[in-house]
């Protein structure tokens, strides 16, 4: 990746921490309004880094919930 997509997944990286931190929903609009106010690039990669990194954590947690319930199943055999 670039210094800009580098930069903007640190940032989301940081941003959605403290978002699950403080349970603030709006933390990543709120980033993404102040970058979009000095670098549009930059505010497009944070939004594109933000969205990559929730999704994969979504996919995650559904996995794991797969692999609890498979296992249970199996111990209950």
């Amino acid at each position: 990746m670039g210094v800009t997509e580098d930069l903007a997944d640190e940032l989301a990286r940081d941003t959605i921490k403290v978002m699950e931190a403080t349970g603030d929903e709006d933390l990543v609009a709120e980033v993404s309004k102040l970058l979009q106010a000095s670098s549009t690039p930059t505010q497009e990669a944070f939004m594109a880094a933000v969205r990559v990194r929730l999704a994969v954590g979504r996919a995650r947690k559904f996995l794991k919930q797969k692999a609890l319930a498979a296992k249970k199943a199996q111990d209950g055999e």
